[in-house]
Order: C-alpha cells, then structure tokens, then sequence
C-alpha cells in the first residue's frame, strides 16, 4: 500500500507533535518531513516528494499565504491543506483562492483532519458546510464580509493595528517603511468605509481578527 506522505510545516515544535499524533492513528498517511519556517519547507520540498502539506498561516518570515502561492508556482500538483488557529471566516476564502485544497482549525478532530488529507491526496478539496454556504452566498450576490476586500498585507496590517501596535512596529514586523503602513492604513480605512483605529479594532474583535 502506498501512504500519503505528508510534509507538516508549522514554528510551533508542540503543535507538530499533535498532529503527527493524530495522522500516526492510520496505516495510510505517514508524516515524511517537518519544517518550522517557510524557507526549511521549500528546502523539503525540493528534496523530497510528498503528497500533502498540512501548512500553519502565522510563522516568522514568509506567512502560510505566501508559502502557498510559491508551492503552487513550483509544485502545483501537491495538494496544500492550511492548518490554522485562526476561524475560517478570517483565511479560508482567501486560501482557497490562491489554490489550497483544504482549510482546518488546529482544534479539529482527528477522524476531520484524516479524512481532509485522504481527499487532498487524491485530488480533492475538503471545504466545511459552513464556507460551502459562505461560497454559495457569495456566487449567487450575497453579502461579502468588509475584510474580504482587503489583500493579504493589508489584512496583516489591520489585524496588528487592532493589536495595538505603532505604526513604526507594524513597519519593523513586517519589513516596511512607515510611510508605507501608513499608505496600507489610509487603503483599509477606505475600503472598510472606517476613520478611526477604535473602529477596525472593534471589528477585528468582533470578527474574529485577533485572538
């Protein structure tokens, strides 16, 4: 029998070890490699083959976003499932359009996150009945949630605004230039139809942004 050879990438040693408890209950996935960055993934990926990538958002560097648009240039067959703390609400969409297979919470059960790398290895994509209604609503006109306009720096940048963050350590976090975060604050403001601070804090809360 051929298993399912899996690449988990995620900075947090602890979190690697859960999951590589939860695939180790069957006899068909094996966890081939672990990565704690970004750039230790790509290392793996090139030097081996694997058939998923079960991949956290938030690690140092390159975020989980932007690792899976470079596995997607470069390897656009592995199936990429993106294992995350954040809600769905938040990544899931965006996920799923730069091409991921999956999208799980880190407090999914086992049998869940079993069955999502089964389907992704065989081409499949594991979507929840919840964003299967969100992508429903959204294909027949529905109502599209204020964050959903805003590109993946910008969500970066509102999410530590709403942290409490200074501009200049948003900048330094995220290797900008001041004048540019201030240029990204100014672009979601506009586009979250908001004039203050207070304002994408208290939504980001509400929403779900910040833990």
């Amino acid at each position: 029998m051929n298993k399912i050879r899996v690449l988990l990438v995620d900075d947090h040693v602890i979190v690697r070890n859960g999951v590589r408890l939860m695939l180790g209950e069957v006899d068909d996935i094996v966890v081939e490699g672990e990565a704690d960055s970004a750039q230790r993934a790509l290392q793996l990926i090139k030097e081996k083959d694997f058939d998923v990538v079960l991949l956290d958002i938030a690690m140092p560097g390159k975020n989980g976003l932007d690792l899976l648009k470079i596995i997607r240039a470069e390897k656009p067959k592995l199936a990429t499932i993106v294992l995350s703390t954040y809600s769905e609400e938040v990544y899931a969409m965006r996920a799923f359009k730069i091409g991921a297979a999956g999208y799980l919470t880190k407090d999914s059960p086992a049998d869940v996150l079993i069955a999502a790398v089964r389907k992704a290895a065989k081409g499949g994509k594991h979507v929840s009945p919840s964003l299967m209604e969100k992508m429903a609503s959204m294909i027949g006109g529905g109502t599209v949630d204020s964050h959903d306009e805003l590109s993946n720096r910008e969500l970066e940048v509102l999410k530590l605004i709403a942290a409490g963050e200074s501009l200049v350590k948003i900048a330094e976090t995220l290797h900008l230039s001041p004048h540019t975060v201030t240029t990204y604050r100014a672009r979601i403001l506009q586009k979250m139809g908001m004039s203050t601070n207070a304002e994408l804090t208290r939504y980001a809360i509400e929403n779900g942004l910040i833990m």
